[in-house]
């Protein structure tokens, strides 16, 4: 399995940034190949998501599922169809993190896990001549930059202003 871990320090208290991950409709507002986003479900657990992705001359529609929530801290899901991956959102307060002026700081941690092997060649309709080999080894890097996109995105709305934002890889894919 190859992972994605990454974090950043959002400026705001635990509770008001775990709120606004639940919100999974809105992450198509923050990614670069993200379309579009179907909710079935209250949003809890047992919710589906059907995730549109367009990248290059390919578009897929993901279907996850939120597998499991622990209010304030972390969202769980997995993908249900397709492709080996799971994850989860984890939401921890930092205190120590806050810049002078700023009462609460919290660290956002995303996490992401999947097995490249696990994809089946009819999962995606390719163009002639290209293999679902070379189409792994083209999104694995893809995996890595829209973590980082969707985290600083998040940040900037959440704070209500763009800033500067450290993100800290704790793991990423082979071949990135």
């Amino acid at each position: 399995m190859d992972s994605i871990e990454v974090s950043t320090v959002v400026h705001l208290p635990p509770e008001e940034v775990y709120e606004f991950l639940l919100d999974f409709p809105r992450y198509a507002e923050y990614s670069k190949h993200l379309r579009e986003v179907d909710q079935r479900g209250d949003g809890g657990t047992g919710t589906n998501y059907d995730l549109t992705f367009a990248w290059w001359r390919l578009s897929y529609t993901a279907v996850s599922e939120v597998t499991d929530i622990e209010p304030p801290q972390r969202i769980d899901w997995r993908l249900v169809k397709d492709l080996d991956a799971r994850g989860h959102w984890q939401v921890d307060p930092e205190p120590e993190a806050a810049p002078e002026g700023v009462e609460e700081a919290t660290r956002v941690r995303l996490y992401v896990e999947f097995a490249p092997e696990s994809a089946d060649e009819r999962l995606v309709d390719l163009p002639r001549f290209v293999s679902l080999d070379w189409l792994i080894d083209r999104v694995k890097p893809k995996v890595k930059s829209e973590a980082e996109r969707v985290i600083h995105r998040i940040v900037t709305d959440l704070e209500g202003e763009s800033r500067e934002v450290t993100l800290t890889i704790h793991a990423a894919p082979d071949s990135v």
